[in-house]
């Protein structure tokens, strides 16, 4: 049985990004997992914490189960949706970092840098992130700490 079918993602993008979104979006409907597009739909330039910010509301609250954000390099978006006190963001390259960054991080939100990997690398990435757990225990306490308490 295919664990994505079973998922609510969220999915946003910037102008640089589009494509792939739109790939990653295909392929997640083919595997059955339910898709909420946050949009941008134009290679017009726009900004991307427009797109960001209600990716992340959505998967802090709980209406995703997990998000994926894309812009160029990643970093913008990612950058954005850390800002919420309930995300993990993780900004994934290759496969290896995107299973790290589940089973050791516990990240909901995988960020994808839309000029610097391939559609492929892009989609086996989200495939790890999605199909990877938590591996908890030593790394539970390490989350515990992320909050910042003032």
């Amino acid at each position: 049985m295919n664990p994505t079918n079973l998922l609510s993602i969220g999915i946003a993008c910037d102008h640089a990004g589009l494509e792939l979104k739109n790939e990653i979006i295909e392929y997640l409907e083919q595997q059955g997992a339910t898709m909420y597009d946050f949009g941008t739909d134009s290679t017009q330039s726009v900004d991307y914490p427009d797109y960001a910010h209600p990716l992340a509301s959505a998967v802090e609250k709980g209406n995703c189960d997990f998000g994926i954000a894309i812009c160029g390099s990643g970093n913008g978006v990612n950058i954005t949706v850390n800002h919420h006190q309930k995300i993990r963001g993780a900004l994934c390259w290759t496969t290896e970092i995107a299973k790290l960054a589940r089973l050791h991080n516990n990240a909901n939100i995988i960020s994808l840098p839309a000029r610097f990997i391939t559609k492929q690398t892009a989609i086996e990435s989200v495939k790890t992130f999605l199909s990877t757990d938590f591996e908890g225990g030593r790394h539970q306490s390490r989350i515990d700490k992320i909050s910042c308490q003032v």
